[in-house]
């Protein structure tokens, strides 16, 4: 098949979760024999972050307005099986227009950020990605989270056909550091600054630093305030690009992750991270959300905490314990979290689409 891409960013991992997610997923598509090209808006502040200047085996576009690609779009969404437009693509709108009116098509929307735009609907606010029809025009429309949100984008937002396609990671990016001595550090956290999910950061990472202080921790990631709440014993690394989490993830004997408020709410959204982390061999301690268990069983593959007691508890397991639940969830993620289930699920889900009686007969 021929895929076109109109996305937020696949050039520059810096301060959002799309690039790593679309460079393991198209990956995965060129070596399964499709045919991809993204189109990317060339914005400031990715392009003094870019840590990536091409798409191996595909066509990475890069193009300073909408006006200067507009027909090179056209183009390739006519040649194309299927065209997707993602949440926050800088020109989300005029790019599902143009698919829409181009034709036969298949016009995909893919949500990856569903609970902010269910939360920022249900509040009045203006969706820049979406239009005043809402979804009701894409033939398929894919949601980074699945539960009831598949339910709200139908009903509120009149999608026809909606289909989880979750996080994922690539294990040839993602893989296990042999180093056991990398170990430096009780617990770290990686993830962008989120005042929506700073309440769960402090209780389970903060307060446990503040409880330990014979201990050490270690924050990554872009866009924290200077008035964050560090104590001596938190270090702090800088974004790092996708290519330095596995060292990142080595670094600690434990992992956090910490669901931001939105997805907390509302379940079944699964960050990246703790896809990279558990293919990286390290475990993960997360924050509890509804749906966690369709992902990976907690207590077995996963460690859960709801306070800072849990988390204080998680930190005091044995290296044997901690070893054993990495063990677990590595294998989990390799047999049904990678970039490569992702793009099998993606390529059938648009093949059942293209052949379904329903849309046949909208194109007649």
């Amino acid at each position: 098949m021929k895929l076109v891409i109109f996305g937020l960013t696949f050039s520059s991992s810096w301060g959002n979760g799309h690039a790593t997610l679309w460079r393991g997923l198209c990956s995965a598509l060129i070596r399964q024999g499709h045919e991809v090209v993204f189109f990317e808006r060339d914005t400031p502040y990715y392009a003094i972050n870019r840590d990536l200047f091409a798409l191996p085996g595909g066509e990475l576009v890069i193009y300073p307005d909408w006006s200067s690609v507009q027909s090179k779009a056209l183009r390739e969404v006519r040649e194309a099986d299927a065209a997707i437009v993602t949440s926050y693509a800088a020109d989300a709108l005029a790019a599902a227009d143009l698919i829409i009116s181009a034709g036969r098509t298949l016009s995909v929307f893919y949500d990856l950020d569903t609970p902010v735009t269910l939360s920022r609907l249900r509040r009045g606010d203006t969706i820049p990605y979406i239009g005043v029809r809402g979804l009701a025009d894409f033939d398929l429309v894919l949601s980074y989270t699945g539960g009831a949100a598949l339910d709200a984008l139908r009903d509120e937002l009149g999608a026809r056909q909606v289909v989880p396609l979750y996080g994922h990671v690539d294990p040839d990016v993602h893989r296990p550091l042999e180093a056991a001595s990398l170990r430096q550090f009780a617990l770290s956290y990686l993830g962008t600054y989120s005042a929506d999910r700073q309440d769960a950061l402090d209780a389970l990472f903060t307060a446990p630093a503040r409880a330990r202080p014979d201990l050490r921790f270690v924050i990554g990631g872009a866009q924290y305030p200077q008035d964050y709440p560090w104590c001596p014993n938190i270090f702090f690394v800088h974004h790092l690009p996708p290519t330095d989490h596995p060292a990142f993830y080595a670094s600690s004997r434990l992992t956090l992750n910490v669901t931001r408020r939105p997805m907390a709410d509302l379940g079944w959204c699964p960050s990246g991270r703790l896809f990279e982390a558990t293919a990286c061999g390290v475990p993960v301690l997360s924050d509890a959300w509804a749906g966690l268990e369709t992902f990976f069983t907690p207590g077995d593959e996963i460690l859960v905490a709801r306070d800072t007691a849990d988390a204080l508890a998680a930190i005091e397991l044995s290296d044997a314990e901690l070893d054993r639940v990495a063990r677990a969830a590595r294998e989990h993620t390799l047999a049904a979290h990678t970039s490569e289930q992702r793009a099998y699920e993606l390529i059938a889900t648009v093949s059942k689409t293209l052949i379904s009686p329903t849309r046949e007969m909208e194109q007649v």
